[in-house]
């Protein structure tokens, strides 16, 4: 089956039963052949609502209509996007879904009053899907590395009405249920959505070739479709036990049909995306850690994207919701007027008071906090040189902000302060001195005050400290390695009372444990890179802020 006939196939089997399937995601970027494919979607035969990924509760639940209440004297509701007639939602930059859009759409599928949606996931590395809507949409397809040459013009049957009828009458055999649930399981799916999505699946596709029971074409498209893109392992083969041949399906005493479960294991494999299974086994692997990455996240009174107003008092110096806070007062006004008969206009207490928020992002400050000291400094300060500029490359499009501090001798130096400029950097990198002891904490102690600074002008900083962990200056300039290394523990501690988040590269040959005791104390990440060069720095940075 060719790529663009899977996602039609998906696309028909969405159309004859919306309301059990749910939804389709479609990852492909801006492109003909995706365009040529959201055009045949038009052919489903209900209301298409175009939503946008950060909408707000105004728009997509019920409101007041405010002018036409104060026109009216009375309270008149106007409905939200969701609530609506069954429709068939249209989700563009699905993976950047706010979200309150997500729980609200993820809420009104769970309903089950015939809606169901359409995700265009057009997201670049890591970006996902939200899990809530990835789990209720029964089918995935691919149009990544589809050309218009392969495009094929695509009918819809006209009797999509019966074919929803004559598929929830499809009889399915005894041992199906148990044999899906045992494949999800054998997969690695942790949701029990995805077998009944696959019974249903076979039931549409049984009934789209007039079939009164499921054969194993019809499952094994169904679990093709619905588990390929939901696995997360592939079961174990067993070679002592005898595989019944593919093409062949067996009679049981009942004279029911079941189907060899190895049939369904190909399915899934040959649909498979190649590398799903290292895409879903780092998420794994970086779960539950937290970043305070580029594009954080945070909320103000002044400036930024809107975000639904909240109640507040005379206190609170955000602005007030005019709007907002006449829509807070209009249920009320009734029972007002009869208390206060002699007031005129809206009477508005102070409990209706709505004051305006609005979020921003942050932006991001990399600290690259670099030893200079001793005999190989020179190699350690070009591979610094070379990931900053690396990462200043990708600067502008992630918000990022980098500065460079040298630690060597005595103290340490802030060799460039914040900044963007790509020229600016190259010129304060172009000699940098090295040479003499290490003094750990000194550089420690002027990236935590560097950071603290970014913090109170908004930004999240994160250090990045590239060192071989062998501290022998301590804070008061004397040279005595337990002291340095009591020294460097405590600001470390300080690090983490701060809240920074940091990064730690050992660039010893073998990594050295103090240095990873140091790395704990923060609650760093800890990467061993022994000769690291630029590239390889660049890119462990990257791949850990990333997380």
């Amino acid at each position: 089956m060719t790529p663009w006939h899977r996602a039609t196939l998906a696309l028909t089997l969405l159309a004859i039963d919306p309301d059990s399937f749910a939804g389709l995601i479609v990852r492909a970027r801006v492109s003909p052949v995706r365009d040529a494919f959201l055009r045949t979607s038009q052919k489903i035969p209900m209301p298409h609502v175009k939503l946008h990924p950060n909408m707000t509760a105004q728009v997509l639940d019920d409101e007041i209509d405010l002018s036409s209440t104060l026109k009216a004297s009375t309270l008149i509701m106007q409905k939200g996007l969701l609530n609506r007639d069954p429709s068939l939602f249209i989700l563009p930059m699905a993976e950047r879904a706010d979200p309150y859009l997500t729980a609200r759409l993820s809420q009104t599928l769970d309903a089950g009053n015939g809606h169901a949606f359409l995700a265009l996931d057009e997201g670049v590395e890591d970006e996902t899907l939200p899990n809530s809507l990835s789990d209720r949409a029964a089918f995935w397809i691919s149009l990544d590395g589809l050309a218009l040459a392969d495009f094929e013009p695509v009918t819809l049957p006209d009797n999509l009405v019966q074919l929803t009828k004559d598929a929830r009458h499809v009889d399915i055999p005894d041992e199906v249920p148990e044999q899906l649930v045992t494949l999800a399981v054998n997969l690695g799916i942790p949701s029990l959505r995805a077998p009944t999505y696959a019974m249903r699946a076979a039931q549409a596709h049984a009934a789209l070739h007039q079939r009164k029971v499921i054969t194993a074409e019809d499952l094994s498209i169904a679990v093709d479709l619905v588990f390929a893109h939901r696995a997360t392992r592939l079961p174990e083969t067993q070679d002592e036990q005898p595989k019944q041949p593919q093409n062949e399906t067996r009679q049981n005493e009942d004279d029911t049909l079941s189907i060899p479960q190895d049939l369904l294991l190909d399915a899934v494999k040959a649909a498979l995306p190649a590398d799903v299974l290292e895409k879903l086994a780092s998420d794994t692997k970086r779960k539950g850690t937290t970043g305070n990455g580029a594009g954080a996240k945070q909320n103000g009174n002044r400036r930024g994207r809107p975000l639904p107003a909240r109640a507040g008092s005379k206190a609170n110096t955000a602005r007030v919701d005019l709007i907002a806070t006449l829509r807070a007062a209009i249920p009320y006004q009734t029972i007002r007027r009869e208390a206060q008969p002699q007031r005129t206009g809206p009477i508005i207490h102070p409990g209706d008071l709505r004051r305006k928020r609005y979020q921003t992002l942050s932006d991001r400050l990399l600290i690259f906090t670099v030893d200079a000291s001793g005999s190989a400094a020179m190699a350690r300060l070009a591979e610094a040189k070379g990931a900053v500029e690396m990462l200043l490359s990708e600067a502008y499009a992630r918000r990022d902000h980098v500065a460079l501090i040298s630690f060597r001798g005595l103290d340490a130096e802030v060799l460039l302060p914040p900044t963007r400029s790509l020229v600016q950097t190259k010129r304060r990198l172009a000699a940098l001195p090295g040479g003499g002891g290490t003094p750990l904490a000194s550089g420690l102690t002027a990236a935590l005050s560097l950071a603290e600074t970014a913090s109170h002008k908004g930004m999240s900083a994160t250090i990045v400290l590239l060192t071989d962990g062998r501290a022998n200056i301590a804070l008061d300039g004397q040279a005595n390695r337990t002291q340095a290394g009591d020294d460097a523990q405590t600001i470390a501690r300080n690090i983490l009372s701060a809240g920074v988040d940091a990064l730690v590269i050992d660039t010893t040959i073998r990594p050295e444990r103090s240095l990873k005791q140091l790395a704990d104390m923060m609650h760093a990440n800890y990467i061993a890179l022994p000769r690291a060069d630029a590239k390889r720095v660049s890119a462990a940075v990257t791949a850990s802020l990333a997380s």
